[in-house]
């Protein structure tokens, strides 16, 4: 008969001792978790997932553990995109088992019929005690991690700090200011509050155009990365960046602050949806849960200055002060329809462009 292994429970009683005293279908159906086959070889997970710190991070402490446990391979693809070539593969037999990205591409991935919308509670206990915003109605999936998109700025260069969103529109800023691209979640997040403040709604897109066009001239960028590079160059003073692209480089004592403005903070989700053709799904929904446990959660947190979603997650001040952790603190998040604005992305697209090859 092969053997059951399990996590630890809350109570921290191990579940495969449980699973002996017990018995192995009744320990697994009291826990309120699918019972997982443990096979004669190690099974494949196929996920995708970030590079850089992220990567050196799941590597060395996320992956090892969960593997060990439940005698699999964690395979990741880090070559983004990655919604373009989940779309190519079979429906059937779909290349990942848990899609990881930003809302945008969930939900492209969702209405492609590739990911499921929802994942069941019953499947991952930890998803009882994430905060609301990780499993809205504007979430595909679960959110494991979220930043907040605001203002990243010089403190040698602007003496007082910004406080609201039109701050950036101030003339003072004409040429070290930046934003995103519009196909970037952040560059279309913004142009979505921009409607939002100068306007009646998000979706107010001739009022976001309008602010648009006053805002020349203003850098664009690709990726955070390269905002990261202008600010850290004193280029830029002000760019529209999340939260955790600045706090990650407190310890290098970078003349730089994060504020999010008082009309409230973009959030920018880091996602986790399971392939609705996967074979793999109890093992998938066991990894989501891992990766929302308290103990990953806060060992990401401190590594990689993500918000996390997990309620129970327990933070020193340096973090609860910056991040978006507590009851209070995730109100001000505010998450954008990616349902309708993927849906309109195109003409959006060509709307914004112009507004910038006119000059």
């Amino acid at each position: 008969m092969s053997q059951i292994k399990k996590r630890k429970g809350k109570d921290g009683i191990s579940r495969r001792n449980l699973l002996k005293a017990t018995g192995a279908i009744g320990a697994a159906s009291f826990l309120g978790f699918p019972a997982i086959l443990r096979a004669s070889s190690p099974a494949v997970l196929r996920i995708t997932g970030w590079g850089g710190k992220w990567e050196t991070i799941v590597n060395n402490h996320v992956y090892p553990p969960f593997e060990k446990e439940f005698n699999c391979k964690i395979e990741t693809d880090k070559a983004f995109p990655f919604v373009p070539k989940l779309l190519a593969s079979s429906k059937t037999k779909p290349i990942y088992d848990i899609l990881h990205a930003n809302s945008n591409e969930q939900w492209q991935a969702f209405e492609t019929g590739f990911v499921e919308e929802k994942i069941d509670p019953r499947k991952v206990p930890n998803l009882q005690d994430v905060y609301p915003y990780a499993v809205s109605d504007k979430i595909v999936g679960v959110s494991i991690f979220t930043s907040g998109i605001g203002f990243g700025y010089r403190t040698d260069k602007i003496s007082t700090a910004p406080t609201s969103w039109k701050d950036i529109w101030d003339k003072k800023y004409a040429n070290v200011r930046a934003t995103y691209i519009i196909t970037n979640s952040l560059g279309s997040s913004f142009v979505m509050m921009a409607g939002k403040i100068f306007g009646k709604s998000l979706q107010d897109m001739d009022a976001a155009f309008k602010a648009i066009e006053d805002l020349r001239p203003i850098k664009q960028v690709d990726f955070t990365g390269t905002m990261e590079k202008l600010l850290l160059s004193g280029e830029v003073h002000i760019g529209v960046i999340h939260d955790s692209a600045i706090w990650r480089h407190l310890a290098a004592k970078a003349p730089l602050s994060w504020v999010g403005p008082k009309e409230g903070v973009l959030a920018l989700e880091q996602v986790y949806s399971v392939t609705k053709g996967s074979d793999k799904k109890e093992l998938a929904y066991a990894f989501i849960n891992h990766i929302l446990s308290p103990k990953i959660q806060k060992l990401m947190v401190e590594e990689l200055w993500y918000s996390p979603s997990n309620k129970k997650v327990t933070l020193g001040p340096e973090f609860t002060s910056r991040l978006f952790a507590t009851e209070e603190k995730v109100k001000q998040l505010i998450q954008v329809d990616w349902k309708w604005f993927n849906a309109n992305q195109d003409p959006l697209t060509i709307r914004y462009n112009k507004i910038f090859q006119a000059r």
